[in-house]
């Protein structure tokens, strides 16, 4: 999944959005913190390469649940 132009912000909003989830349930998810899912999404970091492999990897088990639909562009 290439993640050079990826915009981040949109996609945890998103993300979020549709899985009707809060910046908390994201970051337990991923086994981040709080704080880092709102800088995401605020712009003010992007995540490091492990990061975005678990994000990418969230991503994808809830596409293949059906629970998430993203862009062809965003999805893994």
């Amino acid at each position: 999944m290439p993640t050079i132009s990826r915009d981040y912000p949109t996609l945890v909003k998103e993300v979020r959005s549709q899985l009707a989830i809060s910046q908390e349930d994201l970051a337990r998810e991923l086994g981040i913190s709080f704080a880092t899912v709102n800088r995401w999404e605020n712009g003010q970091s992007k995540p490091s390469k492990l990061a975005k492999a678990q994000l990418d990897s969230f991503c994808k088990r809830m596409i293949k649940a059906g629970k998430l639909n993203l862009p062809e562009r965003d999805k893994g």
